[in-house]
C-alpha cells in the first residue's frame, strides 16, 4: 500500500475528511490586563512585554478586532503583538493564544501533551480575513483552541519553507489546497490532517472531533502523521540516477497538452477560477521565437487580449488582480501581488516584442507604471501587495456605479465611461459594476466612427479622471513587506521593459531618491534603483536576507531569493551593460550553490543548509505552480551567468539541478513549464535579438530600423570586452576566422544590398609575426534588407548567423556562430491575432 493510501485510509476511518465535507494573551478592560479564555498563564516577564508592544503602536494602531473595551482599546492581545509581520500583526488582538511558528511553539506542544493547529496565510488574503472573523475572533472557537491546541501563525510570505512543506502536505491528502491552510500536527510538526478556509460551525466541530481523537485514539493519529510526512518527505526527495532527457520534445509535448487546455473562447486555460498562468504563457512565447508557431501566438495573445479587456486587470489604474473565479476573465479575486505584476509584465513584453502590438505595449507598460506609482518604497524598494478588502466588503476600491461615475465625470464623460467599460445600473458584481472593455478599443473606435488616436484621448483622460477620484476612497490594506524574491522578479520586468521599450538609458545616480519618470527609461532607472538597495540592505557578506519591513531587513534569504535576485540583476546587465550587476550575480549564484544545492543528488532546496528551523523535513520545490519551482529559477539563471560569465560551473550546477528532477520531467512535462523554459535555454541556448559569444566576452544585439515598407535597415552590433578582440571581416591571416554576418535562408529577412562592415584595426600581436585586422570595442554591421512573410504561415522571424572568433593577446578561442532571432513586424507592421 502506498504511503498516499495509508495517509486517506487514516484519514477515512477516523472520519475527518467526512467531517468537514469540502500566556496566554491578555485583555485589557478598564486598564487590567487578564488571561486569554481558557489559555495557559502567561509569564510576568511576557505579560510585561506584550503591554510594551501594543503601548509602542500608538494612537494611530487599529486593532483588527470586534472585541473592543468601552474606550475603544482592544479587550485581547496575545504574541503576535511582539511580531513584526503585517499579516501575524493583523491577529494580535484574536481571542486565540496565538504562537509564532519556531522551536517555542512545538516545545510547548510537546510540554502540554496537545496537537499543534497551524494557520497559514499572508496580509492581504481575502479567505483569511474571512475565516478571522468568523472563527479566530470568535471567543467560543478560541477557547476550544487555547484549551486544546497550540495554535500557530505562519506568514506564507515570510516563510515560504514552512508554507510549501504543508501545502504538499495538502495536495497529497487531499488532491487541493490554497490559503488559508489550515494544519493539524503533531507535536513535531508532522501534520495528520491539513485543510483549507472551514465555515465557523464545521471548524469548531472540527475542533472538538480532533481534541476527542488525542485522547481515545491518538496511535491512529500518529500514524496518519508518519505517513503523511512520509509522502511529504518521499515527494521532496530528489532523484539520484540521471534520466535521459530530450528536452526539445519534452518541450514540445507540453506545448501541445497545454493546448489541449486552451480555452478557444475566453483565452486562458482550463474553467473557472482562471489564474494567468504565467510559466505557461513564457514557455509558449518562447516556443514560438524558436518555431514561429503562429498558432501558438494567437492562443497566447488572445489570452493576453481577453485578460487586459476583463475585470482581472484594472481599467483604472493598472495592474492585475490575482486571478479570476468566472471563465470570463471578469470577476477577480481583487488582491494585487507584486509577483503577478512582475511576471505578466514580462510577459506582454515579450508578446509585444514579437508581434508589435500597440495593446499589449500599452498593458505592460500600465501595468509597470502601477508598480512604481503604488507599491514603490522611498528607498526604491517595493512593497509586496494590495488587499482585496476594504470598507469591511471585497472590491469596494474598484467598483462603479453610474452615479458614481456621474460624480467623478460629468454627465457626458460619464456616459461615454459606462459604453467604453460596460457600466449598467444593475451592476455585474453585487449591484455595482467592475469596470472591463466588452470591446477592444479598436472596436469601440470603429462602433464610434472614431480614430483609434482619438478614443485613446478620451480613455486616457477618463481613466485619468477616474484614477484621482478613486483616490479619494479608502484603500485596501497595502504590506510593505519588501521581499527579495519578489523585488528580483519585479527588477527583471522593468529592466527588461527598459532594454526593449526604449533606446539607451544614462546612468543615474541610484541612490537619488527622486522618483524616476514612467517610461522606457525610467524603468530602467527604477530597476537600478530596487537593485542597488537589495544589494546593500538585504545582503549581509555572500548571503541574503528574506525581506525588510519600514527599514528593518529580517529572516534568512531562501532559494529564490538568491534566484530571483540573480535573475534581474542579469536582466539589468543585459540592458545597460554594466558589469557591477554581472559581478554581484555571480557572486550570489556561488552562494546559493554553496549553501542550497545538495553536493550529493544536484537538487536545489528551499533552505540553506545550515538553516536552524524545526522542520520534519528539508523542504524543496520542485513543481511549478503559481510561481516557478525553486529548481526551475536556479537552473535559468545559472544558464543564463554560464554563457555571460564563461564559468563552466554554472553550467555544471544547472545540469545537475536538472538530472535531479529529470524522472517527474520525462513523465509530466507540462507539470515543469518553467524548468522546460531552463531546460531549454540550458541545452540549446536562449533565443532572440540578444545573445552572448566568446564566454561572455562578445554581446551581439540585432535591431531592424524601417523605411519603406517592407524595406529598411538591419544592424548587427557587437560590444567586445576590453583585452579582447575578434576578427575582421578581412582578418589578413589565412587561418583566423573572418567575422562575417549571414542571413539565414529560406527566412524573412533578404539583404537588398551589400553588408557594410566596419574599418578595421590593424595591430600586431604577441601570436602573430605581422599585424592583423580587428575589431575591439564596439563594431556594427549593417545591410540594407527588406522583410516577407513565410509562405508557410509561420511568424515572420529573420535569422541572422553572425561567425566570429574572440582572442586576447594571447589566446584565441575556438569559433562560434550564435544566431540572432529578430521579429520581422517593424517592416512589415504590427501582427494581428
Amino acid at each position: 500500500m502506498t504511503r498516499l493510501s495509508l495517509v486517506r485510509r487514516a484519514a477515512l476511518r477516523l472520519g475527518i475528511f467526512g467531517l468537514v465535507g469540502m500566556a496566554a494573551g491578555l485583555t485589557l478592560a478598564g486598564g487590567t490586563w487578564t488571561p486569554l479564555p481558557d489559555a495557559p498563564p502567561v509569564p510576568k516577564a511576557i505579560a510585561q512585554r506584550l503591554l510594551q508592544a501594543y503601548e509602542a503602536k500608538g494612537p494611530d494602531w487599529k486593532p483588527r478586532t470586534e472585541h473592543l473595551g468601552p474606550d475603544g482599546r482592544p479587550r485581547y492581545v496575545n504574541r503576535l503583538i511582539l511580531e513584526d509581520s503585517p499579516y501575524l500583526l493583523q491577529h494580535a488582538h484574536n481571542p486565540v493564544d496565538w504562537h509564532p511558528w519556531g522551536a517555542e511553539a512545538l516545545s510547548l506542544a510537546d510540554r502540554l501533551d496537545r496537537p499543534l493547529f497551524i494557520s497559514i496565510g499572508y496580509s492581504t488574503c481575502h479567505w483569511c480575513h474571512v475565516m478571522e472573523r468568523e472563527s479566530f475572533d470568535d471567543e467560543t472557537i478560541a477557547r476550544e483552541l487555547n484549551a486544546h491546541f497550540v495554535p500557530v501563525k505562519v506568514d506564507r510570505e515570510r516563510r515560504p519553507d514552512v508554507d510549501e512543506l504543508y501545502m504538499t502536505a495538502a495536495l497529497l491528502s487531499a488532491g487541493h489546497g490554497g490559503w488559508p491552510l489550515s494544519v493539524f500536527a503533531l507535536p513535531d510538526g508532522r501534520p495528520f490532517y491539513v485543510t483549507t478556509y472551514l465555515p465557523p460551525d464545521q471548524f469548531h466541530a472540527l475542533l472538538q472531533r480532533i481534541q476527542t481523537l488525542w485522547h481515545s485514539q491518538r496511535g491512529e493519529l500518529e500514524r496518519a502523521a508518519t505517513a503523511l510526512a512520509g509522502a511529504v518527505t518521499k515527494a521532496m526527495a530528489a532523484e539520484r540516477e540521471a534520466a535521459e532527457l530530450d528536452v526539445g520534445a519534452l518541450s514540445r509535448r507540453a506545448v501541445r497538452e497545454i493546448l489541449a487546455d486552451y480555452d478557444e473562447i475566453n483565452g486562458g486555460f482550463g474553467t473557472a477560477p482562471k489564474f494567468p498562468e504565467e510559466n505557461r504563457l513564457l514557455l509558449l512565447l518562447d516556443h514560438v521565437w524558436r518555431t514561429g508557431d503562429q498558432h501558438v501566438l494567437d492562443a497566447v495573445v488572445h489570452t493576453l487580449e481577453a485578460m487586459a479587456q476583463g475585470g482581472v486587470y484594472d481599467q483604472v489604474g493598472g495592474g492585475f488582480h490575482r486571478y479570476a473565479t468566472d471563465p470570463q476573465w471578469l470577476v477577480p479575486h481583487f488582491e494585487k501581488m507584486l509577483y503577478n505584476q512582475a511576471r505578466l509584465a514580462r510577459v506582454y513584453v515579450r508578446a509585444w516584442q514579437l508581434t508589435g502590438r500597440a495593446s499589449l505595449r500599452r498593458v505592460a507598460e500600465q501595468t509597470l507604471d502601477y508598480v512604481l506609482r503604488d507599491l514603490r518604497a522611498p528607498d526604491g524598494g517595493l512593497y509586496s501587495a494590495r488587499d482585496a478588502d476594504s470598507e469591511g466588503r471585497e472590491g469596494a476600491y474598484y467598483l462603479w456605479t453610474p452615479q458614481a461615475l456621474r460624480e467623478a465625470l460629468g454627465e457626458a464623460d460619464a456616459r461615454l465611461a459606462m459604453a467604453l467599460f460596460g457600466v449598467t445600473p444593475a451592476g455585474n458584481f453585487e449591484g455595482e459594476n467592475i469596470l472591463h472593455l466588452p470591446q477592444s478599443l479598436e472596436e469601440f473606435a470603429t462602433s464610434r466612427g472614431w480614430t483609434l488616436r482619438e478614443t485613446l484621448r478620451h480613455y486616457q483622460r477618463i481613466r485619468s479622471r477616474l484614477l484621482a477620484w478613486r483616490a479619494k476612497r479608502p484603500a485596501p490594506h497595502r504590506d510593505e513587506k519588501v521581499i527579495t524574491a519578489w523585488n528580483g522578479m519585479a527588477i527583471a520586468a522593468l529592466a527588461e521593459a527598459g532594454r526593449i521599450f526604449g533606446g539607451p538609458c544614462p546612468e543615474a545616480h541610484v541612490e537619488d531618491r527622486a522618483a524616476p519618470a514612467a517610461g522606457a527609461c525610467g524603468y530602467l532607472q527604477a530597476a537600478r534603483r530596487a537593485a542597488a538597495f537589495l544589494l546593500h540592505a538585504h545582503r549581509r557578506g555572500d548571503r541574503l536576507l528574506r525581506l525588510s519591513l519600514q527599514g528593518r531587513p529580517a529572516l534568512d534569504g531562501r532559494l529564490p531569493d538568491y534566484a530571483w535576485l540573480i535573475e534581474g540583476l542579469l536582466s539589468l546587465y543585459d540592458a545597460d551593460a554594466d558589469r557591477r550587476w554581472l559581478d554581484a550575480a555571480e557572486a550570489l549564484a556561488r552562494s546559493m550553490i554553496r549553501h542550497f544545492q545538495d553536493p550529493d543528488s544536484g537538487a536545489f532546496y528551499l533552505t540553506a543548509a545550515d538553516a536552524d528551523t524545526p522542520l520534519f523535513t528539508r523542504p524543496r520545490s520542485p513543481v511549478d505552480g503559481a510561481l516557478p519551482s525553486g529548481d526551475a529559477v536556479a537552473v535559468r539563471v545559472l544558464a543564463r551567468l554560464t554563457v555571460r560569465s564563461g564559468e563552466p560551473a554554472f553550467a555544471e550546477a544547472a545540469a545537475r539541478a536538472l538530472t535531479a528532477v529529470a524522472e517527474p520531467l520525462r513523465s509530466s512535462p507540462v507539470g515543469f513549464p518553467y524548468l522546460l523554459l531552463s531546460a531549454r535555454h540550458l541545452v540549446e541556448g536562449e533565443v532572440g535579438p540578444l545573445r552572448y559569444a566568446a564566454r561572455g566576452r562578445v554581446r551581439l544585439r540585432g535591431d531592424l530600423t524601417p523605411g519603406q515598407a517592407p524595406e529598411g535597415k538591419l544592424r548587427v552590433a557587437l560590444r567586445i570586452a576590453p583585452g579582447w578582440h575578434v576578427n575582421a571581416h578581412e582578418p589578413g591571416v589565412e587561418d583566423l576566422v573572418p567575422t562575417t554576418v549571414r542571413l539565414q535562408q529560406p527566412g524573412a529577412l533578404a539583404a537588398t544590398g551589400p553588408m557594410v562592415y566596419p574599418r578595421p584595426l590593424h595591430k600586431a600581436l604577441r601570436f602573430a609575426g605581422r599585424a592583423l585586422s580587428l575589431y575591439e570595442g564596439r563594431a556594427v554591421v549593417d545591410v540594407p534588407v527588406q522583410g516577407r512573410r513565410p509562405d508557410d504561415g509561420t511568424l515572420p522571424l529573420g535569422r541572422v548567423v553572425v561567425q566570429l572568433q574572440a582572442c586576447s593577446d594571447e589566446v584565441c578561442l575556438a569559433p562560434e556562430r550564435p544566431t540572432l532571432t529578430l521579429p520581422v513586424w517593424p517592416l512589415l507592421g504590427p501582427l494581428d491575432p
